[in-house]
Parts: structure tokens; sequence; C-alpha cells
């Protein structure tokens, strides 16, 4: 079963997304803000992070830099998430070190498939 951490302060969003992500198989692990979800990402070794980028303490674009400069969590693959979808922010995020990128409201197919892609092991939706 993949291991997926969720970063991500609203807690409705969390909610939602936690228990559809659970349902299709995958185990999930939540932090609540972006030092959380650094310090997560090294404790549980997940196999793929959902960043959201407006995220307190620490913003998901920080988050994800340091996740990609430190050796134990560079190779875990992490998709951004946003609410704000200004142009320029899915390039923001890739050089961050985010290996791709989806917008919020999120629409669950669409990041299924991206989780898979980078996911080679994920069961099948």
């Amino acid at each position: 079963m993949s291991k997926i951490l969720l970063v991500e302060d609203n807690e409705m969003n969390r909610d939602m997304l936690s228990r559809r992500l659970d349902r299709k198989g995958y185990q999930v692990v939540i932090a609540m803000d972006g030092q959380q979800g650094v310090e997560l990402a090294r404790s549980e070794s997940p196999d793929l992070i959902l960043m959201d980028m407006s995220l307190p303490v620490l913003d998901g674009w920080e988050a994800t830099r340091q996740l990609k400069n430190a050796l134990e969590t560079q190779a875990i693959p992490i998709i951004a998430l946003t609410a704000h979808a200004m142009a320029g922010d899915r390039e923001k995020a890739l050089a961050a070190g985010a290996n791709d990128y989806d917008t919020k409201p999120i629409e669950l197919p669409r990041l299924l498939e991206k989780i898979q892609t980078l996911l080679p092991k994920a069961p099948p939706a």
C-alpha cells in the first residue's frame, strides 16, 4: 500500500481528500503546516507528498525546497496544490522542486492520474 503525506491546513480540504484517498487504497499521513510536513516526511518516508502551497509556519514553497535539498527526502515525489492558480505558479512550484502541480478545488480523477504517474506501483483506481 502506498503511503501519501497530505500537507494541508484547511480542515475541510484535508478531511475530504484524506477520506477519498483512503477509499482508493492509500495510507494517508496528515500534516497541518509546512514544518510538520517536513518532519513527517523525514519520519514517515511517504511514497508521495501532496503539498498545499499556502501553509502556516512554513509555506509549501519553502517546505518543498527543504525536502528536495535533504538527502533523505529528495527522492520523494511532491505534487504542489494551490488554490491561487496564477500564471507562473506551475513554473514556481516546479522550480521549488515539486514533481507536478495541481489546482484547487481538487478534481480527484485528475489528481489520481498524477499520483499514479508518480507512483508506478500504485493500485489502479
